[in-house]
């Protein structure tokens, strides 16, 4: 199984690292040629493209200014220790050990709107640029228009080196959108996870993130291969419900009383 899963808004570029040893970015022409169309924004049309306040389109142009190569341990960090969201909660890399890093490594990715398809210990410097954001470009009105095919050219090249046919998609609809499916060579699952409220069982955007996260996590530790065996999931309460389930879509449920 390759798995992806979204970046995340947060970040942190200041707490301390393990000792790896850290991977380029395989795209960074193309971010680079993003970076050059964003720097020709100010604040105010970030701030209106992104809809983000001034504070956070100040501190994009900062970024975009001073984005530079060559990546290095200097001005850059992996991206699975950069990125602080809700899904990276569920991963929780702190509880890591290094067959799980290498694991990672081969069958985890990130997708990006500024550098397209991350690996884990690939070097990111921060950045915000969500794969749903309108940047014109000459190859077109937004991000999916620039990625076009390269994104799932790139998704098709690390299934043949993982040896597998399967895409597990743990990503948000807007970064999964940049995911030419009918390109891929097998199937894609795209598991569901429903938290019950007031009776009734449905995705609650919180508790849905981090569960994504959590289940990337245990695939990994668990060296799970096959899309049945993912019925086995039972992290944090959740348990695989045959009745709301199809082959593609396995549905995890959690009762109120177990979250």
């Amino acid at each position: 199984m390759l798995i992806v899963v979204s970046p995340a808004k947060t970040l942190d570029y200041e707490s301390p690292l393990p000792v790896l040893r850290a991977t380029q970015p395989r795209m960074l022409e193309d971010s680079e040629t993003l970076v050059q169309r964003a720097r020709k924004l100010s604040p105010a049309d970030l701030s209106s493209l992104m809809g983000v306040s001034d504070k956070i389109a100040h501190l994009n142009v900062e970024r975009f200014a001073l984005w530079q190569r060559p990546f290095n341990k200097g001005n850059a960090r992996p991206a699975l220790f950069a990125f602080k969201g809700d899904v990276y909660t569920g991963l929780d890399v702190s509880r890591f050990s290094k067959d799980d890093l290498a694991a990672a490594q081969h069958r985890l990715r990130m997708l990006s709107g500024l550098y397209g398809v991350l690996r884990p210990l690939d070097l990111m410097q921060p950045y915000r640029l969500e794969m749903g954001t309108r940047l014109d470009t000459p190859a077109g009105k937004d991000l999916y228009a620039f990625w076009d095919d390269r994104i799932t050219r790139q998704l098709i090249k690390d299934m043949r080196a993982a040896g597998t046919e399967v895409l597990v998609n743990l990503a948000s609809n807007e970064y999964f959108k940049s995911v030419r499916t009918k390109l891929l060579p097998g199937p894609v699952i795209e598991p569901v996870f429903q938290d019950e409220k007031n009776g009734k069982y449905k995705v609650i955007s919180f508790y849905a993130k981090k569960a994504r996260g959590m289940m990337a996590a245990w695939i990994l530790r668990e060296g799970i291969e096959k899309p049945e065996d993912l019925k086995r999931f039972r992290e944090a309460g959740y348990r695989y419900d045959k009745a709301s389930s199809t082959d593609t879509k396995p549905v995890f449920r959690r009762a109120e009383q177990g979250g």
